[in-house]
C-alpha cells in the first residue's frame, strides 16, 4: 500500500478547500495504514518544469522505435538538454508507477484544472511509460485515483454552468486513457458562496455539498 498525495491548489492550506479534503483523506488513510509508503507532492511550492523541445524531440524518437520501457530511454538520449529533460521526467513516472492510490487535490480554474496539475499532466505522460512489458496493458489499471475537486460555483448535473466544467470530463478523459479503472471524483462545490456577494443565498448549499465531499472522502481513504 502506498498513497501518492499531489495537491496542485495555489491557495494555503488554511484558504484552499481542495487541499483541505486531500489533507482529510491523507490523514484517514494514514491512520489505518500507518507503516506504509506515503509521499505529497506539492506543484504549487515545488513546480514541475513545463516541456521543452528536447523533451518533444525525444518523445518522437521513442514513438518511432515502438515500445520503449523507460529503463531503455537513456539509450536513446542524443544531449545534454534531453538528458536534462528526462532527468526531470523519470521520477515522476517512477513515483506514479509505485503508487497504489493516488490522491489529487484539484481546485476549478477558469473552468479548468490548475497549470501547475497540467505540467504534471503532460510531463508524466511520456509515450510508453505505462504499458507492461509482457502484456503492453496499462500498468495503472490497478491503481486507485482519487480526485478531490473544489470549485467556486455550482457546476452539477442540471445546474446552468454544466457545460462550463471542463475539470470532471478531462481528468475522466484522460485517467481513463492512461488505462485507469479505479477513478474516485469527488467535488465540493460553491466554496465561494461565503465570499462573493450574488452567492450569499446559497450558503446552504455550498455546506451541504462540503458535508457531502467530506463524507465521501472519508469513506474513501477508509475503504
Amino acid at each position: 500500500m502506498t498513497l501518492l498525495h499531489i495537491d496542485s491548489s495555489a491557495d494555503t492550506a488554511e484558504d484552499s478547500v481542495s487541499r483541505y479534503l486531500t489533507g482529510l483523506f491523507a490523514t484517514t488513510w494514514r491512520a489505518r495504514n500507518s507503516a506504509a509508503p506515503y509521499r505529497h507532492r506539492d506543484l504549487c511550492a515545488d513546480p514541475v518544469p513545463a516541456l521543452g523541445p528536447a523533451y518533444a524531440a525525444l518523445g518522437r524518437r521513442v514513438e518511432r522505435e515502438g515500445f520503449v520501457p523507460p529503463d531503455k530511454v537513456p539509450a536513446l538520449v542524443e544531449n545534454a538538454a534531453e538528458e536534462r529533460e528526462w532527468a526531470h521526467t523519470l521520477p515522476l513516472i517512477d513515483e506514479l508507477l509505485a503508487a497504489d492510490t493516488v490522491l489529487l487535490g484539484v481546485p476549478m480554474y477558469n473552468f479548468s484544472i490548475p497549470a501547475s496539475l497540467k505540467a504534471w499532466i503532460d510531463r508524466v505522460t511520456f509515450p510508453g511509460a505505462y504499458a507492461d512489458p509482457d502484456t503492453g496493458e496499462s500498468q495503472l489499471r490497478d491503481t486507485r485515483v482519487v480526485v478531490a475537486m473544489a470549485r467556486g460555483g455550482g457546476y452539477g448535473p442540471g445546474t446552468p454552468r454544466e457545460p462550463y466544467d471542463f475539470q470532471t470530463p478531462y481528468l475522466k478523459a484522460y485517467f481513463g486513457e492512461l488505462g485507469v479503472r479505479h477513478l474516485h471524483v469527488v467535488a465540493a462545490e460553491l466554496t465561494l458562496a461565503g465570499l462573493l456577494p450574488h452567492l450569499a443565498g446559497l450558503k446552504d448549499l455550498a455546506t451541504d455539498s462540503l458535508n457531502r465531499a467530506r463524507a465521501q472522502v472519508t469513506a474513501l481513504a477508509a475503504a
